[in-house]
């Protein structure tokens, strides 16, 4: 026997080694994890549950109860308004009229009118059923026996107390309008006197029913399976959201039993369904509200908590298998970043991130080429500063070029004015030019305020004006809100010269040059027009191309060197726009974009920094 049990563990040790691979570390500590979080899990699951659905259900509970309480509080108040109606009616008009010499009729309709919202009657009654007074109708019905009414009988049995009707329809007197209201009657016992004589009389006011309906109504609009009814202290109803389909047998309500029920919540069976029932007493009356919540609520609830818990259980699983995998596929990871970032480079990103991280081997590489990156981007700025330098001193080449024919006439116009002593005019013209040489120079600045470009147009022009003898007038019509904005300085003194020499010098008088400026579309535009020759098509298509010459006697800031200007600092949607026609004149289009002039505006502008001017812009529109 012994003998077979030592071969039989021969041949299991044999299988076992055979086909039983050790497990690896990562597949113990996996497994290990998986079987403690799963047990973890569906303990946590079921107690979640458990708390759950016992939370649900005292918050529906307390809900039931709240709602029910704050619509107890609106009932009562709105009762007690009533009440303060009959009890201000009484002590103090009743009480102070002899039916002898007085009456109270207008301080009955001054109370209705102050309340006519809610009441549809006001009347009072001796006891033995003879109108006194009422509002707003005091025609009574004929054939009517008062002294058989329910609240006349209610009020002279229990003189002491205020008593309420069910809802009825108000049956006492002829409404013109023949329309019929349903009321809720407030009575009670007075004391009249005639002649000095004390005798017994009833006070009715009859309370309007779609008030009360409205209260009750609001507090049954947010769930149809939850609702609220109220009821007198026999169990007949008063309010029901289904009080119709109740009157035509489609429709029953456990409202006897529950005229029985004490203050409180407690949970019933009827009609095979399970409900919870709260019921509150009304103050005065001895209605009682109720309000009913099916027990179906709450499996609707808990059925979403169960599939909530069994998703959660499944969720963690998962999550326990990616984690695994995130483990198991650690090495590859920093790999794959480095590769990544290699790729982004690859894209064209210039300033990539390049990842360090991972093993010894994996860091040392992305280091390596985070090193390279950098001197690349280096050796890029170096070049892109050295290209910025050289255009810029281009540029201010470009900028520093006055004409000196312009110059020398206008000098020699100031001789001329001194030699004939037109002192004022002399002194007229320095002023200008001063103004005109101090613009232009701006501090060295290549930005500046369209005011200030405009105040430098003015100039030139007053200049010129003078020079040419008024033979053609000039027009400024700038838009204010634009003066505060930037521009590229010395754009709008080209285009004058031109439209001067090219458009009205030999109109002899009839020329006419107008500067206007506005703002659309978040950009701004200045726009210079003139009278003059104008050109074909074929000439305004070639002025704005790099092989372009302007014509012969220009500034040497020509056209093209005005757009090329703008687009460097504002970006290619922005720059020069030329209409003209033969004959017909020339119209030359600034467009900038629309930034405020500030200190570091400015700075991103000379820096050429169009990215970061674009947020600037972006910003300003929001």
């Amino acid at each position: 026997m012994k003998t077979k049990i030592t071969e039989w563990k021969k041949i299991l040790i044999s299988y076992i080694a055979k086909h039983v691979k050790p497990q690896s570390i990562q597949m113990t500590i996996s497994l290990s994890f998986t079987i403690v979080s799963v047990i973890s899990m569906g303990i946590l699951g079921v107690s979640l549950y458990n708390r759950f659905v016992n939370k649900m259900q005292d918050m529906t509970t307390q809900s039931a109860e709240q709602l029910l309480n704050q619509t107890a509080i609106n009932l009562e108040s709105y009762l007690r308004s009533m009440r303060r109606i009959s009890d201000a009616m009484y002590y103090t008009v009743i009480k102070d009229k002899d039916l002898a010499t007085d009456t109270f009729e207008e301080e009955m309709n001054l109370l209705y009118e102050a309340n006519k919202d809610n009441l549809i009657s006001i009347a009072c009654y001796t006891n033995d059923g003879r109108l006194v007074a009422a509002t707003p109708v005091a025609t009574e019905k004929p054939d009517l026996n008062i002294v058989d009414q329910e609240w006349f009988t209610e009020a002279v049995g229990q003189m002491e107390n205020v008593h309420f009707s069910t809802p009825h329809v108000q049956n006492l007197f002829d409404d013109p309008s023949y329309r019929y209201y349903w009321v809720v009657s407030l009575s009670q016992a007075v004391e009249l006197t005639n002649s000095g004589n004390s005798t017994l009389g009833v006070l009715l006011v009859d309370m309007n029913y779609s008030s009360i309906e409205q209260l009750l109504t609001k507090a049954n609009t947010d769930n149809s399976s939850e609702y609220v009814y109220l009821m007198d202290g026999n169990g007949e109803l008063i309010y029901h959201p289904k009080q119709m389909l109740i009157y035509t047998d489609l429709y029953q309500e456990n409202n006897l039993a529950a005229a029985e029920y004490e203050d409180g919540s407690r949970q019933e069976e009827f009609l095979g369904e399970k409900r919870l029932v709260t019921v509150r007493t009304i103050s005065y009356t001895g209605w009682k509200i109720v309000s009913v919540v099916p027990m179906s609520a709450f499996d609707m609830g808990i059925s979403g908590m169960r599939f909530f818990v069994i998703l959660l259980v499944a969720l963690c699983m998962l999550m326990i298998i990616l984690l695994n995998q995130l483990v198991s596929a650690r090495i590859a990871k920093p790999l794959q970043r480095l590769n990544a970032s290699v790729r982004d480079w690859e894209s064209g990103n210039m300033n990539p991130d390049i990842y360090v991280g991972g093993s010894l081997e994996v860091e040392h590489l992305g280091r390596t080429l985070r090193s390279t990156v950098a001197q690349i981007q280096e050796l890029m700025h170096d070049i892109l500063v050295e290209q910025e330098e050289k255009r810029k001193s281009e540029l201010d080449a470009l900028q520093s070029q006055i004409n000196p024919h312009f110059l020398y006439n206008t000098l020699d116009s100031i001789v001329w004015m001194i030699e004939g002593e037109h002192y004022e005019d002399a002194v007229f013209m320095i002023t200008q030019l001063a103004s005109l040489f101090r613009i232009a120079l701006s501090r060295g600045k290549t930005i500046i305020r369209i005011g200030d470009e405009i105040m430098h147009a003015r100039n030139y022009m007053n200049i010129q004006k003078v020079r040419y003898k008024n033979i053609f007038s000039v027009d400024f019509s700038i838009d204010e809100t634009i003066l505060d904005c930037c521009t590229v300085k010395l754009v709008v003194q080209p285009l004058l010269e031109n439209a001067i020499y090219y458009g009205v010098e030999c109109m002899d008088g009839d020329g006419e040059i107008s500067v206007i400026g506005y703002r659309r579309e978040n950009d701004i535009y200045i726009e210079v027009k003139d009278n003059g020759l104008g050109m074909p098509k074929e000439t305004v298509d070639a002025l704005l191309k790099e092989n372009n010459r302007v014509r012969g006697k220009g500034s040497g800031v020509g056209l093209i060197n005005v757009h090329n200007r703008i687009r460097l600092r504002f970006g290619k949607p922005y720059g020069l726009e030329i209409e003209s026609c033969p004959d017909e004149g020339t119209t030359v289009r600034i467009h900038l974009p629309d930034i405020t002039y500030s200190a570091e505006n400015v700075e991103l502008f000379e820096g050429g920094k169009l990215k970061e001017l674009k947020e600037v812009k972006q910003n300003e529109e929001e």
